[in-house]
C-alpha cells in the first residue's frame, strides 16, 4: 500500500497544471492534493531513514500508518509481543515527528490527523 500511495503522489506532483482538467471526486482530491502528495513523499523519505536505524520500527510505522493495522494485527505479522509493537510505534512516531519537522518543516500531527480522517 505504501508503494502505491507514494507512486501516485509522485505522479500527481509531476502533472502539469492547467490545460485539460478532469473531474475528480471530492474524496480523491482530498487524499491527493499537491500539499498532501508532498507530505506523503516526506513521510516516505523519513521512513526510509528510520529503516536504516531500526527496520522493525519502520515496519511497524508502515503497518500502522499506511495499512491501518491494529496493534494485534501488527503483532501477528511481525511475530512479536503487543508490548513490543506499542513500544516500537511510540518510538517511531516520536522519531518521525522530529525528522519531519526538522527536515521538511512539516507538522507531523497534522499529517496523521488527515490520514486518520481518510
Amino acid at each position: 500500500m505504501r508503494r502505491i500511495l507514494i507512486d501516485h503522489a509522485r505522479g500527481h506532483l509531476r502533472q502539469k497544471r492547467g490545460g485539460e482538467q478532469k473531474k475528480v471526486a471530492l474524496e480523491e482530491a482530498f487524499i491527493f492534493s499537491p500539499q498532501q502528495s508532498a507530505e506523503l513523499l516526506a513521510v516516505d523519505e523519513s521512513l526510509e531513514r528510520l529503516a536504516r536505524l531500526d527496520a522493525r520500527q519502520a515496519r511497524v510505522a508502515e503497518m500502522r500508518f499506511f495499512a491501518g493495522l491494529s496493534v494485534e494485527e501488527a503483532t501477528e505479522v511481525l511475530g512479536v509481543s503487543p508490548k513490543t509493537v506499542k513500544r516500537d510505534w511510540s518510538v517511531a512516531k516520536a522519531w518521525l515527528y522530529a525528522d519531519l519537522n526538522e527536515r521538511h518543516g512539516i507538522n507531523a500531527a497534522a499529517v496523521g490527523e488527515r490520514q486518520r480522517a481518510v
